[in-house]
């Protein structure tokens, strides 16, 4: 095979391992969201309270958070490929599980410890790609994994109501395991096993890991940053959601699923992330994003037309979008060798900030009104904002 032949190959196999990471990152934290939309099914079949039926969604959340703590040393230990394989598998068989109990405390420990597998992915992930693809193509790839991320929370509720709809919330859950099982194949068949990153960790040295990153004043900042992201995100849809349902345009449940569908458009700048790092620098990208998504929050809640709050929170959401990829690279340039236990707490920060999030947005709204919150949500990202300044540039400015 010539020169040329090789560097064609090598590039066809990256585009199919970033491909099929992106995948990955879609249907599996699409299963935080499959429950939304089942809510008032799991009330009348379970016979449960309104709150109660809400449990399948906060037990896989918390599940999941803590679920990141473990999988990320975990994969230094026994490989990333290994761990992302072996969470698949258990996925197919667990989600396949759900769809067959009949009993209420039976699905909700299975949603839990479907939660608990689910985490097995993200810290995997994020420390494989620096162990296989070369530096200049990291953005890039991070930036896919993160549209993943991104766009499975308007494409989890989609689907389950779309196959809720046709059948029930039982093949939800088949039709979602057949999914893992197929991500299950295909990483085992396409996703090479990278290098050889098997490391020997007793207890000891994990702490002694976590009291280096708790001492890294970047790390910390970029912590702080992260604790923001989901918390403003799934905040302002929240808010966004009730004012929407009241006066004046007392909005149904699917039209404002249409204008949550709409951010879609904005998560599509996420995938390019890797060139606009390229052309202008990590940090500044990371801020430019940051920037974007303050004065998008703002903006939604100044005003009343139904149409422009749609189109607005396209740029709320496309700074959000750019965010994510650029953090995920600033966690894991920090992290250095200790990338996978790095990006466990990213992980885990970021998902707390998620469950926090509509909690925190409530508080708002029932204080003061639908703007204030929004600000109040936007002073958040600020304070963010601003520490993405005390950050020290040339350990996190990996530029590709």
């Amino acid at each position: 095979m010539s020169l040329e032949e090789d560097k064609q190959q090598t590039k066809r196999n990256d585009l199919v391992v970033t491909i099929l990471l992106f995948c990955c990152a879609l249907f599996i934290v699409s299963s935080v969201y499959v429950t939304t939309p089942l809510t008032s099914d799991f009330s009348k079949i379970y016979q449960v309270t309104p709150t109660a039926a809400a449990w399948p969604t906060s037990i896989f959340s918390v599940f999941y958070a803590l679920g990141f703590l473990l999988f990320g040393p975990l994969s230094d230990r026994l490989g990333r490929k290994q761990i992302i394989l072996f969470g698949l598998c258990t996925l197919t068989l667990v989600t396949m599980a759900i769809g067959l109990v009949e009993s209420f405390q039976l699905f909700l420990l299975l949603r839990g410890l479907q939660g608990f597998m689910a985490a097995t992915f993200a810290p995997s992930a994020l420390a494989y790609v620096y162990d296989v693809f070369p530096e200049m193509k990291i953005p890039t790839v991070i930036g896919f994994i993160s549209f993943g991320f991104v766009t499975a929370g308007i494409f989890g509720q989609v689907l389950a109501g779309i196959v809720n709809q046709t059948f029930d919330w039982q093949m939800v859950f088949i039709v979602f395991g057949g999914i893992y099982l197929g991500c299950s194949l295909s990483v085992y068949f396409l996703l090479p096993k990278g290098i050889n990153s098997k490391r020997e960790m007793l207890v000891k040295d994990y702490f002694k890991k976590v009291k280096q990153i708790f001492t890294t004043k970047d790390l910390l900042l970029t912590y702080l940053i992260t604790s923001m992201l989901l918390l403003t995100f799934i905040g302002m849809y929240t808010v966004l959601g009730e004012y929407l349902s009241s006066s004046p345009f007392y909005l149904s449940e699917k039209g404002i699923l249409i204008i949550r569908a709409v951010g879609i458009i904005g998560m599509m700048i996420s995938p390019f992330t890797g060139y606009f790092i390229r052309q202008f620098g990590l940090i500044h990208v990371f801020r430019t994003g940051m920037l974007f998504s303050v004065l998008g929050l703002i903006a939604v809640g100044a005003t009343q037309n139904l149409f422009i709050i749609a189109v607005l929170t396209i740029f709320f959401v496309a700074g959000i979008s750019i965010t994510f990829p650029s953090i995920m690279i600033l966690v894991g340039n920090l992290g250095g060798e200790d990338r996978a236990v790095a990006a466990s707490f990213y992980t885990f920060i970021l998902f707390i900030g998620a469950t926090l999030g509509p909690i925190v947005a409530t508080q708002f709204m029932q204080v003061v009104s639908y703007f204030t919150t929004l600000v109040l949500l936007a002073l958040l990202l600020a304070i963010g904002l601003m520490a993405s300044f005390f950050i020290n540039i040339k350990s996190g400015s990996r530029s590709a």
